[in-house]
């Protein structure tokens, strides 16, 4: 039987010094599909991405214990971190833009790639906006620096950055955040999109954006994965766990 897992996890726990994020997380996440993740604040959403991409590298107070594997091969093996994260892609909740051109901010990562030819970098940062949905709005000030933009084409131009890199995995991290409701909607038809091409897993306080997006939602409290189950599934009521339901219902959160 063939494992379409593209990650999966084994008791992984997250330490912060003394003080646990979360612990005995263990769980997969399939190939092509969006994987919703969802949980009151604390839960330890944020930990287990920061732990995926290894963030831990450069965060002495942070420890990661378990097995976090892509396509099998565990992540704590590769040893150029950079190469690891050429191929998971993360967009965190603020748009974090390069203090550069919205042109270099989406080529700066084919350039370290190698790649100078410049009718090659025009055709890549143009696939890149148009996949992220930005380019017939930026097409004409490619010049402009990213941080000119609206907040909403910033989040967008994020995604393009992070898409540039040519990932197998993307990492989203409450886009949502800081767009309105409109963009909102904008960027999760190019998530659906995105779909046929990347295994996306997506942490949002929104329970409704985890039933419009995900395939499978796994709920975290309290730092612990509660229960993992089709998204419609849960939502219509097939949950194991009644904390999984009471939050579905906002009961708290």
């Amino acid at each position: 039987m063939v494992n379409d897992a593209k990650l999966s996890f084994s008791d992984v726990a997250v330490h912060y010094g003394a003080e646990k994020a979360f612990s005995g997380l263990s769980c997969e996440v399939k190939e092509h599909e969006i994987f919703g993740i969802i949980g009151p604040a604390g839960a330890g959403k944020t930990s287990l991405l920061r732990a995926i991409n290894r963030m831990d590298d450069f965060n002495s107070e942070m420890r990661v214990s378990g097995r976090i594997a892509l396509d099998g091969r565990d992540v704590r093996e590769w040893r150029n971190v950079y190469a690891l994260r050429q191929r998971i892609g993360v967009v965190f909740p603020l748009p974090v833009g390069l203090p550069l051109s919205v042109f270099e901010n989406v080529a700066l990562s084919p350039r370290l790639r190698g790649i100078r030819n410049r009718e090659e970098l025009n055709a890549i940062v143009e696939r890149c906006l148009r996949r992220a949905a930005l380019w017939d709005e930026v097409k004409d000030r490619l010049d402009t620096l990213g941080s000119l933009l609206s907040g909403g084409q910033q989040q967008r131009l994020t995604i393009a950055r992070a898409l540039s890199q040519e990932p197998e995995v993307l990492l989203l991290d409450e886009f949502s955040i800081a767009v309105d409701p409109v963009t909102t909607m904008r960027i999760e038809d190019v998530l659906r999109s995105l779909r046929e091409e990347l295994t996306i897993v997506l942490v949002t306080n929104l329970v409704q954006q985890a039933r419009r997006l995900a395939d499978r939602t796994a709920f975290m409290l309290g730092g612990e994965l509660v229960e993992v189950g089709e998204t419609e599934t849960l939502f219509c009521g097939g949950t194991q766990d009644n904390r999984t339901r009471e939050y579905l219902e906002g009961r708290f959160g």
